[in-house]
């Protein structure tokens, strides 16, 4: 990791076309600006843990929730092979 030390008003060039701008420092804030272009993604990054979570949490169901489904999606298969047992020509 590079530490860089700036002041209020001086930047650090990331690259040909990202820019980090410290616009202002108050006690133990700081505010910086990023100039980047849009192809460029930019987060913050505990939204980025979140929504990262919040996906992972989505695409995990429950046990339970996969049981049921399992069970719903067994039993047409289930009683429509009873039914192809009883519909069968006796010779």
């Amino acid at each position: 990791m590079l530490v860089l030390s700036r002041r209020a008003g001086e930047s650090i060039a990331i690259g040909d076309d990202v820019t980090i701008t410290v616009l202002d420092v108050r006690g133990d804030v700081v505010r910086i600006g990023i100039d980047a272009p849009r192809s460029v993604a930019v987060h913050r990054t505990e939204v980025l843990v979140q929504v990262e979570a919040s996906n992972k949490a989505a695409a995990s169901p429950d046990d339970d929730v996969v049981s049921s489904l399992s069970q719903a999606l067994r039993k047409p298969a289930d009683e429509a092979e009873a039914g192809d047992e009883d519909d069968r020509p006796t010779a």
